[in-house]
């Protein structure tokens, strides 16, 4: 009988959006466990969280070293497999080091790490311990993210020459938008970058994802508008590609009244598509020669990869969530049978770092074009 995968979670306490979309999605096909974790920055704080959330207090931690400790104590059938860490960006690199160190599988949120450095001596960890590495990149996960995927690869856009991106938020447009998002500007707790390592690298991601074309220079413009900031809260990137493909990313949180304007256009020589989040059931196909149309996820016309990545029937609609657990669910696949799946990894992450290095260099130097280092 296959037995279920346990989770152990650092970060995501009380308050934190993020942490619940994690509980939520790696409960969701009901191979993930949640055991155990960090939940307060002390002891009786995490314990609490932890029976509110039904698990044994003893097992809500105050530090992740106490938790690697007590979980390495613990008869292998009750220790976790792997842990999620959901903290802001500065503890990324040394949680997830530890804890690969300790000899467990890691999920990580992005960005990766403070530095392509520390991404690069992580990357090198995860080759040498073997175990199992996801970069929690949601996007990747949607059906109709994968559907446009597939139509690349096989063609039918013809050449990429094009791509288009757009992620527009608002909720930072005030000086104080709360907790959450005062560690997102703080270059001490998000590094180098602010809204560009925010939603930016998902803009990164998602064209490499999709596309399979990685960017290979930057020109880039990154601003910050609400006084008192440190760093950019609005950016925008031009790209170029290896095949000679052109590109533009533009991001901001303080573009007032949107919600979560995510949206992916591709053009070929053949025909292009559109994505958007806030619309994720539909695949808008474009061309010169015919109608415009539109694939539906759970309906003819979609591929393998997206009826892959589907739960329900058409016209019961999919989306964030469930995009977070079809990456939760590849990862226990991973864990199981030992091989890494079709989920953003460790490599993954060294490449957004060096893409934010990139475009902070360019935007603060005097170069029109910066190269992405290899």
């Amino acid at each position: 009988m296959k037995r279920k995968i346990r989770m152990g979670m650092v970060g995501g306490g009380p308050g934190a959006f993020i942490g619940a979309v994690h509980r939520i999605a790696a409960r969701m096909d009901g191979e993930i466990e949640l055991v155990s974790g960090v939940f307060g920055r002390d002891a009786a704080k995490s314990a609490q969280f932890a029976e509110e959330l039904y698990l044994d207090p003893a097992r809500g931690y105050a530090d992740y070293k106490t938790m690697i400790q007590r979980e390495l104590a613990m008869p292998e059938d009750k220790r976790i497999d792997f842990v999620t860490i959901c903290t802001p960006n500065f503890c990324h690199y040394e949680i997830a080091k530890a804890f690969l160190e300790a000899g467990f599988h890691v999920l990580c949120e992005k960005p990766l790490a403070m530095s392509s450095a520390e991404a690069s001596d992580l990357e090198a960890l995860v080759k040498r311990s073997g175990k199992m590495f996801c970069l929690m990149h949601n996007y990747t996960g949607f059906p109709m993210v994968r559907q446009a995927r597939q139509l690349i690869r096989s063609g039918a856009l013809g050449t990429v020459r094009k791509v288009n991106v757009e992620y527009s938020l608002g909720w930072l447009a005030a000086p104080n938008a709360g907790k959450q998002a005062a560690w997102r500007v703080d270059p001490k707790q998000a590094g180098i970058s602010g809204c560009m390592a925010d939603i930016g690298t998902h803009a990164q991601n998602l064209i490499e994802f999709v596309t399979g074309m990685p960017i290979l220079e930057v020109s880039a413009e990154l601003a910050t508008f609400v006084e008192g900031r440190s760093l950019d809260d609005d950016g925008s990137v031009l790209l170029r590609f290896g095949n000679g493909a052109r590109g533009v990313i533009f991001a901001s949180e303080v573009a007032t009244g949107e919600e979560n304007n995510f949206i992916l256009k591709i053009y070929g020589d053949k025909a292009a598509l559109e994505w958007q989040e806030q619309d994720p059931e539909n695949l808008i196909i474009r061309s010169n020669d015919a109608p415009i149309q539109v694939l539906r996820r759970g309906w003819p016309g979609t591929g393998d990869e997206a009826a892959r990545n589907s739960r329900l029937p058409a016209g019961h609609p999919e989306g964030f969530i469930e995009a977070f657990a079809n990456i939760y669910k590849m990862f226990a696949e991973s864990i199981r049978s030992g091989k890494p799946g079709d989920y953003p990894s460790v490599a993954d992450g060294v490449a957004e770092m060096r893409f934010l290095e990139a475009i902070v260099a360019n935007s603060n130097g005097t170069e029109k074009w910066t190269r992405i280092a290899p």
